[in-house]
């Protein structure tokens, strides 16, 4: 076995230099591993492309995969890489350094779909691809085995692959290149995400969208500063379809045309759809995507959020050619459909819309009634009083006074667009219609008057502000719903006589509220009085009653005594009458007889004894004759006493004491 050495050495030395050859050839390529491929000798690559796919020296399109791979040393140089790997929320760029030059004036590649995610090489090269920025990003999670010549992939975190460019070598930092070697900012490699996010100074979610801005693509049609793939051809069927219709021409307007990009994520099929570079019509709305940060920008703004009690008035910067369709009695600028450059005549009312504030400025007007107060105290619902402030006015003597004032004002809905139209803002409205008005309302009335007229006819005053506050609205179409003078912050001087006149004032009150007291203590004790002789005067009208009754009884007795008196008085004169004619005759027949003197005295004597007179003495004393004489004075006597005269005792000497 050993018989000839010469030859087992030399067997040792053909295995010694066969190891030597193979076992560097042999290369270990990782799971996330890729093998490039340098040829070191060969033919030379045709122009500026830096793969070989022929043979050629240089780095060769096929990549070792992973496992175990053999490449001659001699013949190859062999480099790993890592796979392109993206993290989750992320993306990745690709800058392709191979394939055909891009057009003049363009600023990216090509894609088609045969590219795929850029792992075929020789389909990439020979299927047309270009050189530079690719359109189509790596999504999210994206593990893939890229060429690391033929394309670079820029992530948040590093930059894979090798630059072909000397210059791009030059902006790495310890020979690491990151996305600000690009231009670009780490963050513009996150996913866009549009979501509510707290606004600052509100300290509360807030409703957004995203502005899209596309920094490739046809330039602007001139007089447009933005893009709307279509243009605005859709309105203007619809307007023609109805000429009254726009609510309809609102919700053409407020939609978009992402679907037919993919939300600018497929910025390919945007610009294969005419899609132009610039500020774009349609936003993006609340999502997640993948967008190319060299070709799309993105800003987020608010979302139009018009609240209950609100309208939007829209001023649109884009659309077909302005046309006025206020009439001619409005002199204040042009109302326009939706659809059309200028201030659209239909509002917006209660809602959330998706429309781009770059090219729609949206003029909120508050429909509700509206609380404006001149003075410190400021209406948070709106805060558009900020800047108002109590007003200062002087008297007529000269006093000044401050006073805080509340309007309430009115705008409807249908009217928002003109008032926007006449003042440009609502501020505008307030500070400059409003404050010139309800001020020098107030100054000049109180110019005129004397302080305490003002105070005294305070309401009249409120009441003429109101009327002269809706005339000056009227013209601007809103309504004045209240005028209140809330305070009045009076003079020192004016205080003093006002407080001294109101004691004056309560003092004179108070004494009438004594006296009528006292009027009422009287009426009291009256009426207390009264109802103690409520019994007495009860008895008295019945006393009353009872005289009423007798005096009618008596008045009735009257009438029938005097009628009795008349019948009897009648009878009595007749008796008389035959009585004095009785006498007379016997008067005639007694003087016949006696004659005239002796029948004068029997009547004489006869007429005393009827009268009662006592005129002849009691006792007659005679002498004792007895004569004629004595016998007829007897008989008188006993005519005029009666018997008893006759029986007394008739004595010559005696007289009765009373002769």
């Amino acid at each position: 076995m050993f018989e000839h050495p010469a030859l087992w050495t030399l067997i040792g030395l053909a295995l010694f230099l066969v190891a030597i050859v193979a076992l560097p050839s042999f290369r270990v390529i990782g799971p996330t591993e890729v093998g490039l491929v340098m040829k070191r000798y060969g033919r030379k690559l045709p122009g500026d492309n830096p793969i070989a796919f022929d043979g050629e020296a240089g780095y060769q399109a096929e990549l070792l995969m992973p496992g175990v791979r053999f490449r001659s040393w001699l013949t190859y140089r062999v480099q790993k890489f890592p796979w392109v790997q993206v993290p989750a929320g992320e993306i990745g760029v690709v800058i392709a350094q191979v394939g055909a030059a891009v057009p003049q004036g363009a600023k990216s590649a090509v894609y088609r779909k045969e590219f795929g995610n850029f792992t075929d090489l020789p389909g990439f090269v020979h299927g047309g691809g270009q050189k530079g920025v690719q359109r189509r990003v790596l999504a999210p999670g994206s593990l893939l085995p890229l060429h690391p010549v033929a394309f670079m992939a820029i992530t948040k975190a590093r930059v894979y692959g090798l630059a072909a460019s000397p210059e791009i070598e030059e902006r790495a930092v310890n020979r690491v290149l990151s996305p600000e070697a690009f231009n670009l900012r780490p963050d513009q490699l996150d996913v866009v995400r549009i979501a509510p996010r707290v606004a600052e100074g509100i300290g509360e979610k807030q409703d957004v969208v995203g502005v899209v801005t596309t920094l490739e693509g046809r330039p602007l049609a001139s007089g447009y500063i933005a893009s709307r793939l279509g243009g605005f051809a859709d309105v203007e069927a619809l307007e023609r379809a109805d000429p009254n219709d726009d609510a309809r021409l609102i919700d053409a307007l407020l939609g978009d045309s992402n679907h037919l990009h993919d939300n600018y994520q497929d910025i390919q099929a945007f610009l294969d759809a005419g899609g132009e570079m610039g500020l774009q019509h349609d936003v993006l709305r609340y999502g997640a995507y993948n967008l190319n940060p060299f070709l799309v920008k993105v800003e987020i703004v608010p979302m139009l959020v018009v609240r209950q009690g609100e309208a939007a008035a829209v001023k649109a910067y884009v659309g077909l050619s302005t046309q006025d369709t206020s009439g001619a009695e409005f002199k204040f600028g042009s109302l326009v459909r939706p659809g059309h450059r200028g201030l659209w005549r239909e509002p917006l009312r209660t809602g959330k819309f998706a429309i781009n504030p770059r090219i729609y400025q949206a003029e909120i007007v508050p429909t509700a009634i509206l609380n404006l107060n001149w003075a410190k105290a400021v209406s948070a619902a709106h805060n558009l009083d900020a800047k108002l402030e109590a007003i200062i006015a002087k008297s007529k003597e000269g006093f000044v006074f401050s006073i805080d004032l509340q309007v309430l004002i009115h705008v409807p809905d249908a009217k928002a667009p003109r008032v926007i139209s006449m003042v440009g803002t609502m501020q505008n409205l307030v500070n400059e219609v409003l404050q010139a008005a309800v001020g020098n309302l107030f100054r000049d009335k109180l110019g005129s008057m004397p302080a305490i007229e003002f105070i005294e006819t305070r309401g009249r005053v409120q009441q003429e502000a109101f009327e002269h506050i809706r005339t000056q609205l009227e013209r601007y179409e809103v309504e004045v719903r209240g005028v209140y003078i809330q305070d009045v912050m009076l003079p020192q001087d004016v205080v003093k006589v006002l407080t001294e006149r109101e004691i004056a004032n309560q003092e004179i009150a108070t004494f009438r509220m004594q006296q009528s007291a006292q009027l009422e203590r009287v009426n009291m004790e009256k009426a207390k009085g009264t109802a103690d002789m409520q019994a007495d005067l009860a008895r008295s009208a019945v006393g009353v009653d009872i005289k009423s009754n007798d005096a009618r009884a008596r008045e009735k007795e009257g009438e029938g005594e005097a009628a009795y008196i008349e019948q009897t008085g009648r009878a009595a004169g007749a008796e008389v009458r035959a009585v004095g004619l009785a006498r007379a005759e016997a008067y005639e027949r007694q003087v016949a007889a006696l004659g005239q003197n002796a029948t004068a005295v029997v009547n004489s004597i006869e007429a005393l004894s009827r009268s009662g007179v006592s005129f002849v003495p009691q006792v007659l004393v005679a002498g004792g004759g007895g004569g004629a004489l004595e016998g007829l004075a007897a008989t008188l006597i006993s005519h005029f006493k009666g018997p008893a005269a006759l029986a007394a005792p008739v004595t010559p000497d005696a007289t009765p004491a009373g002769a």
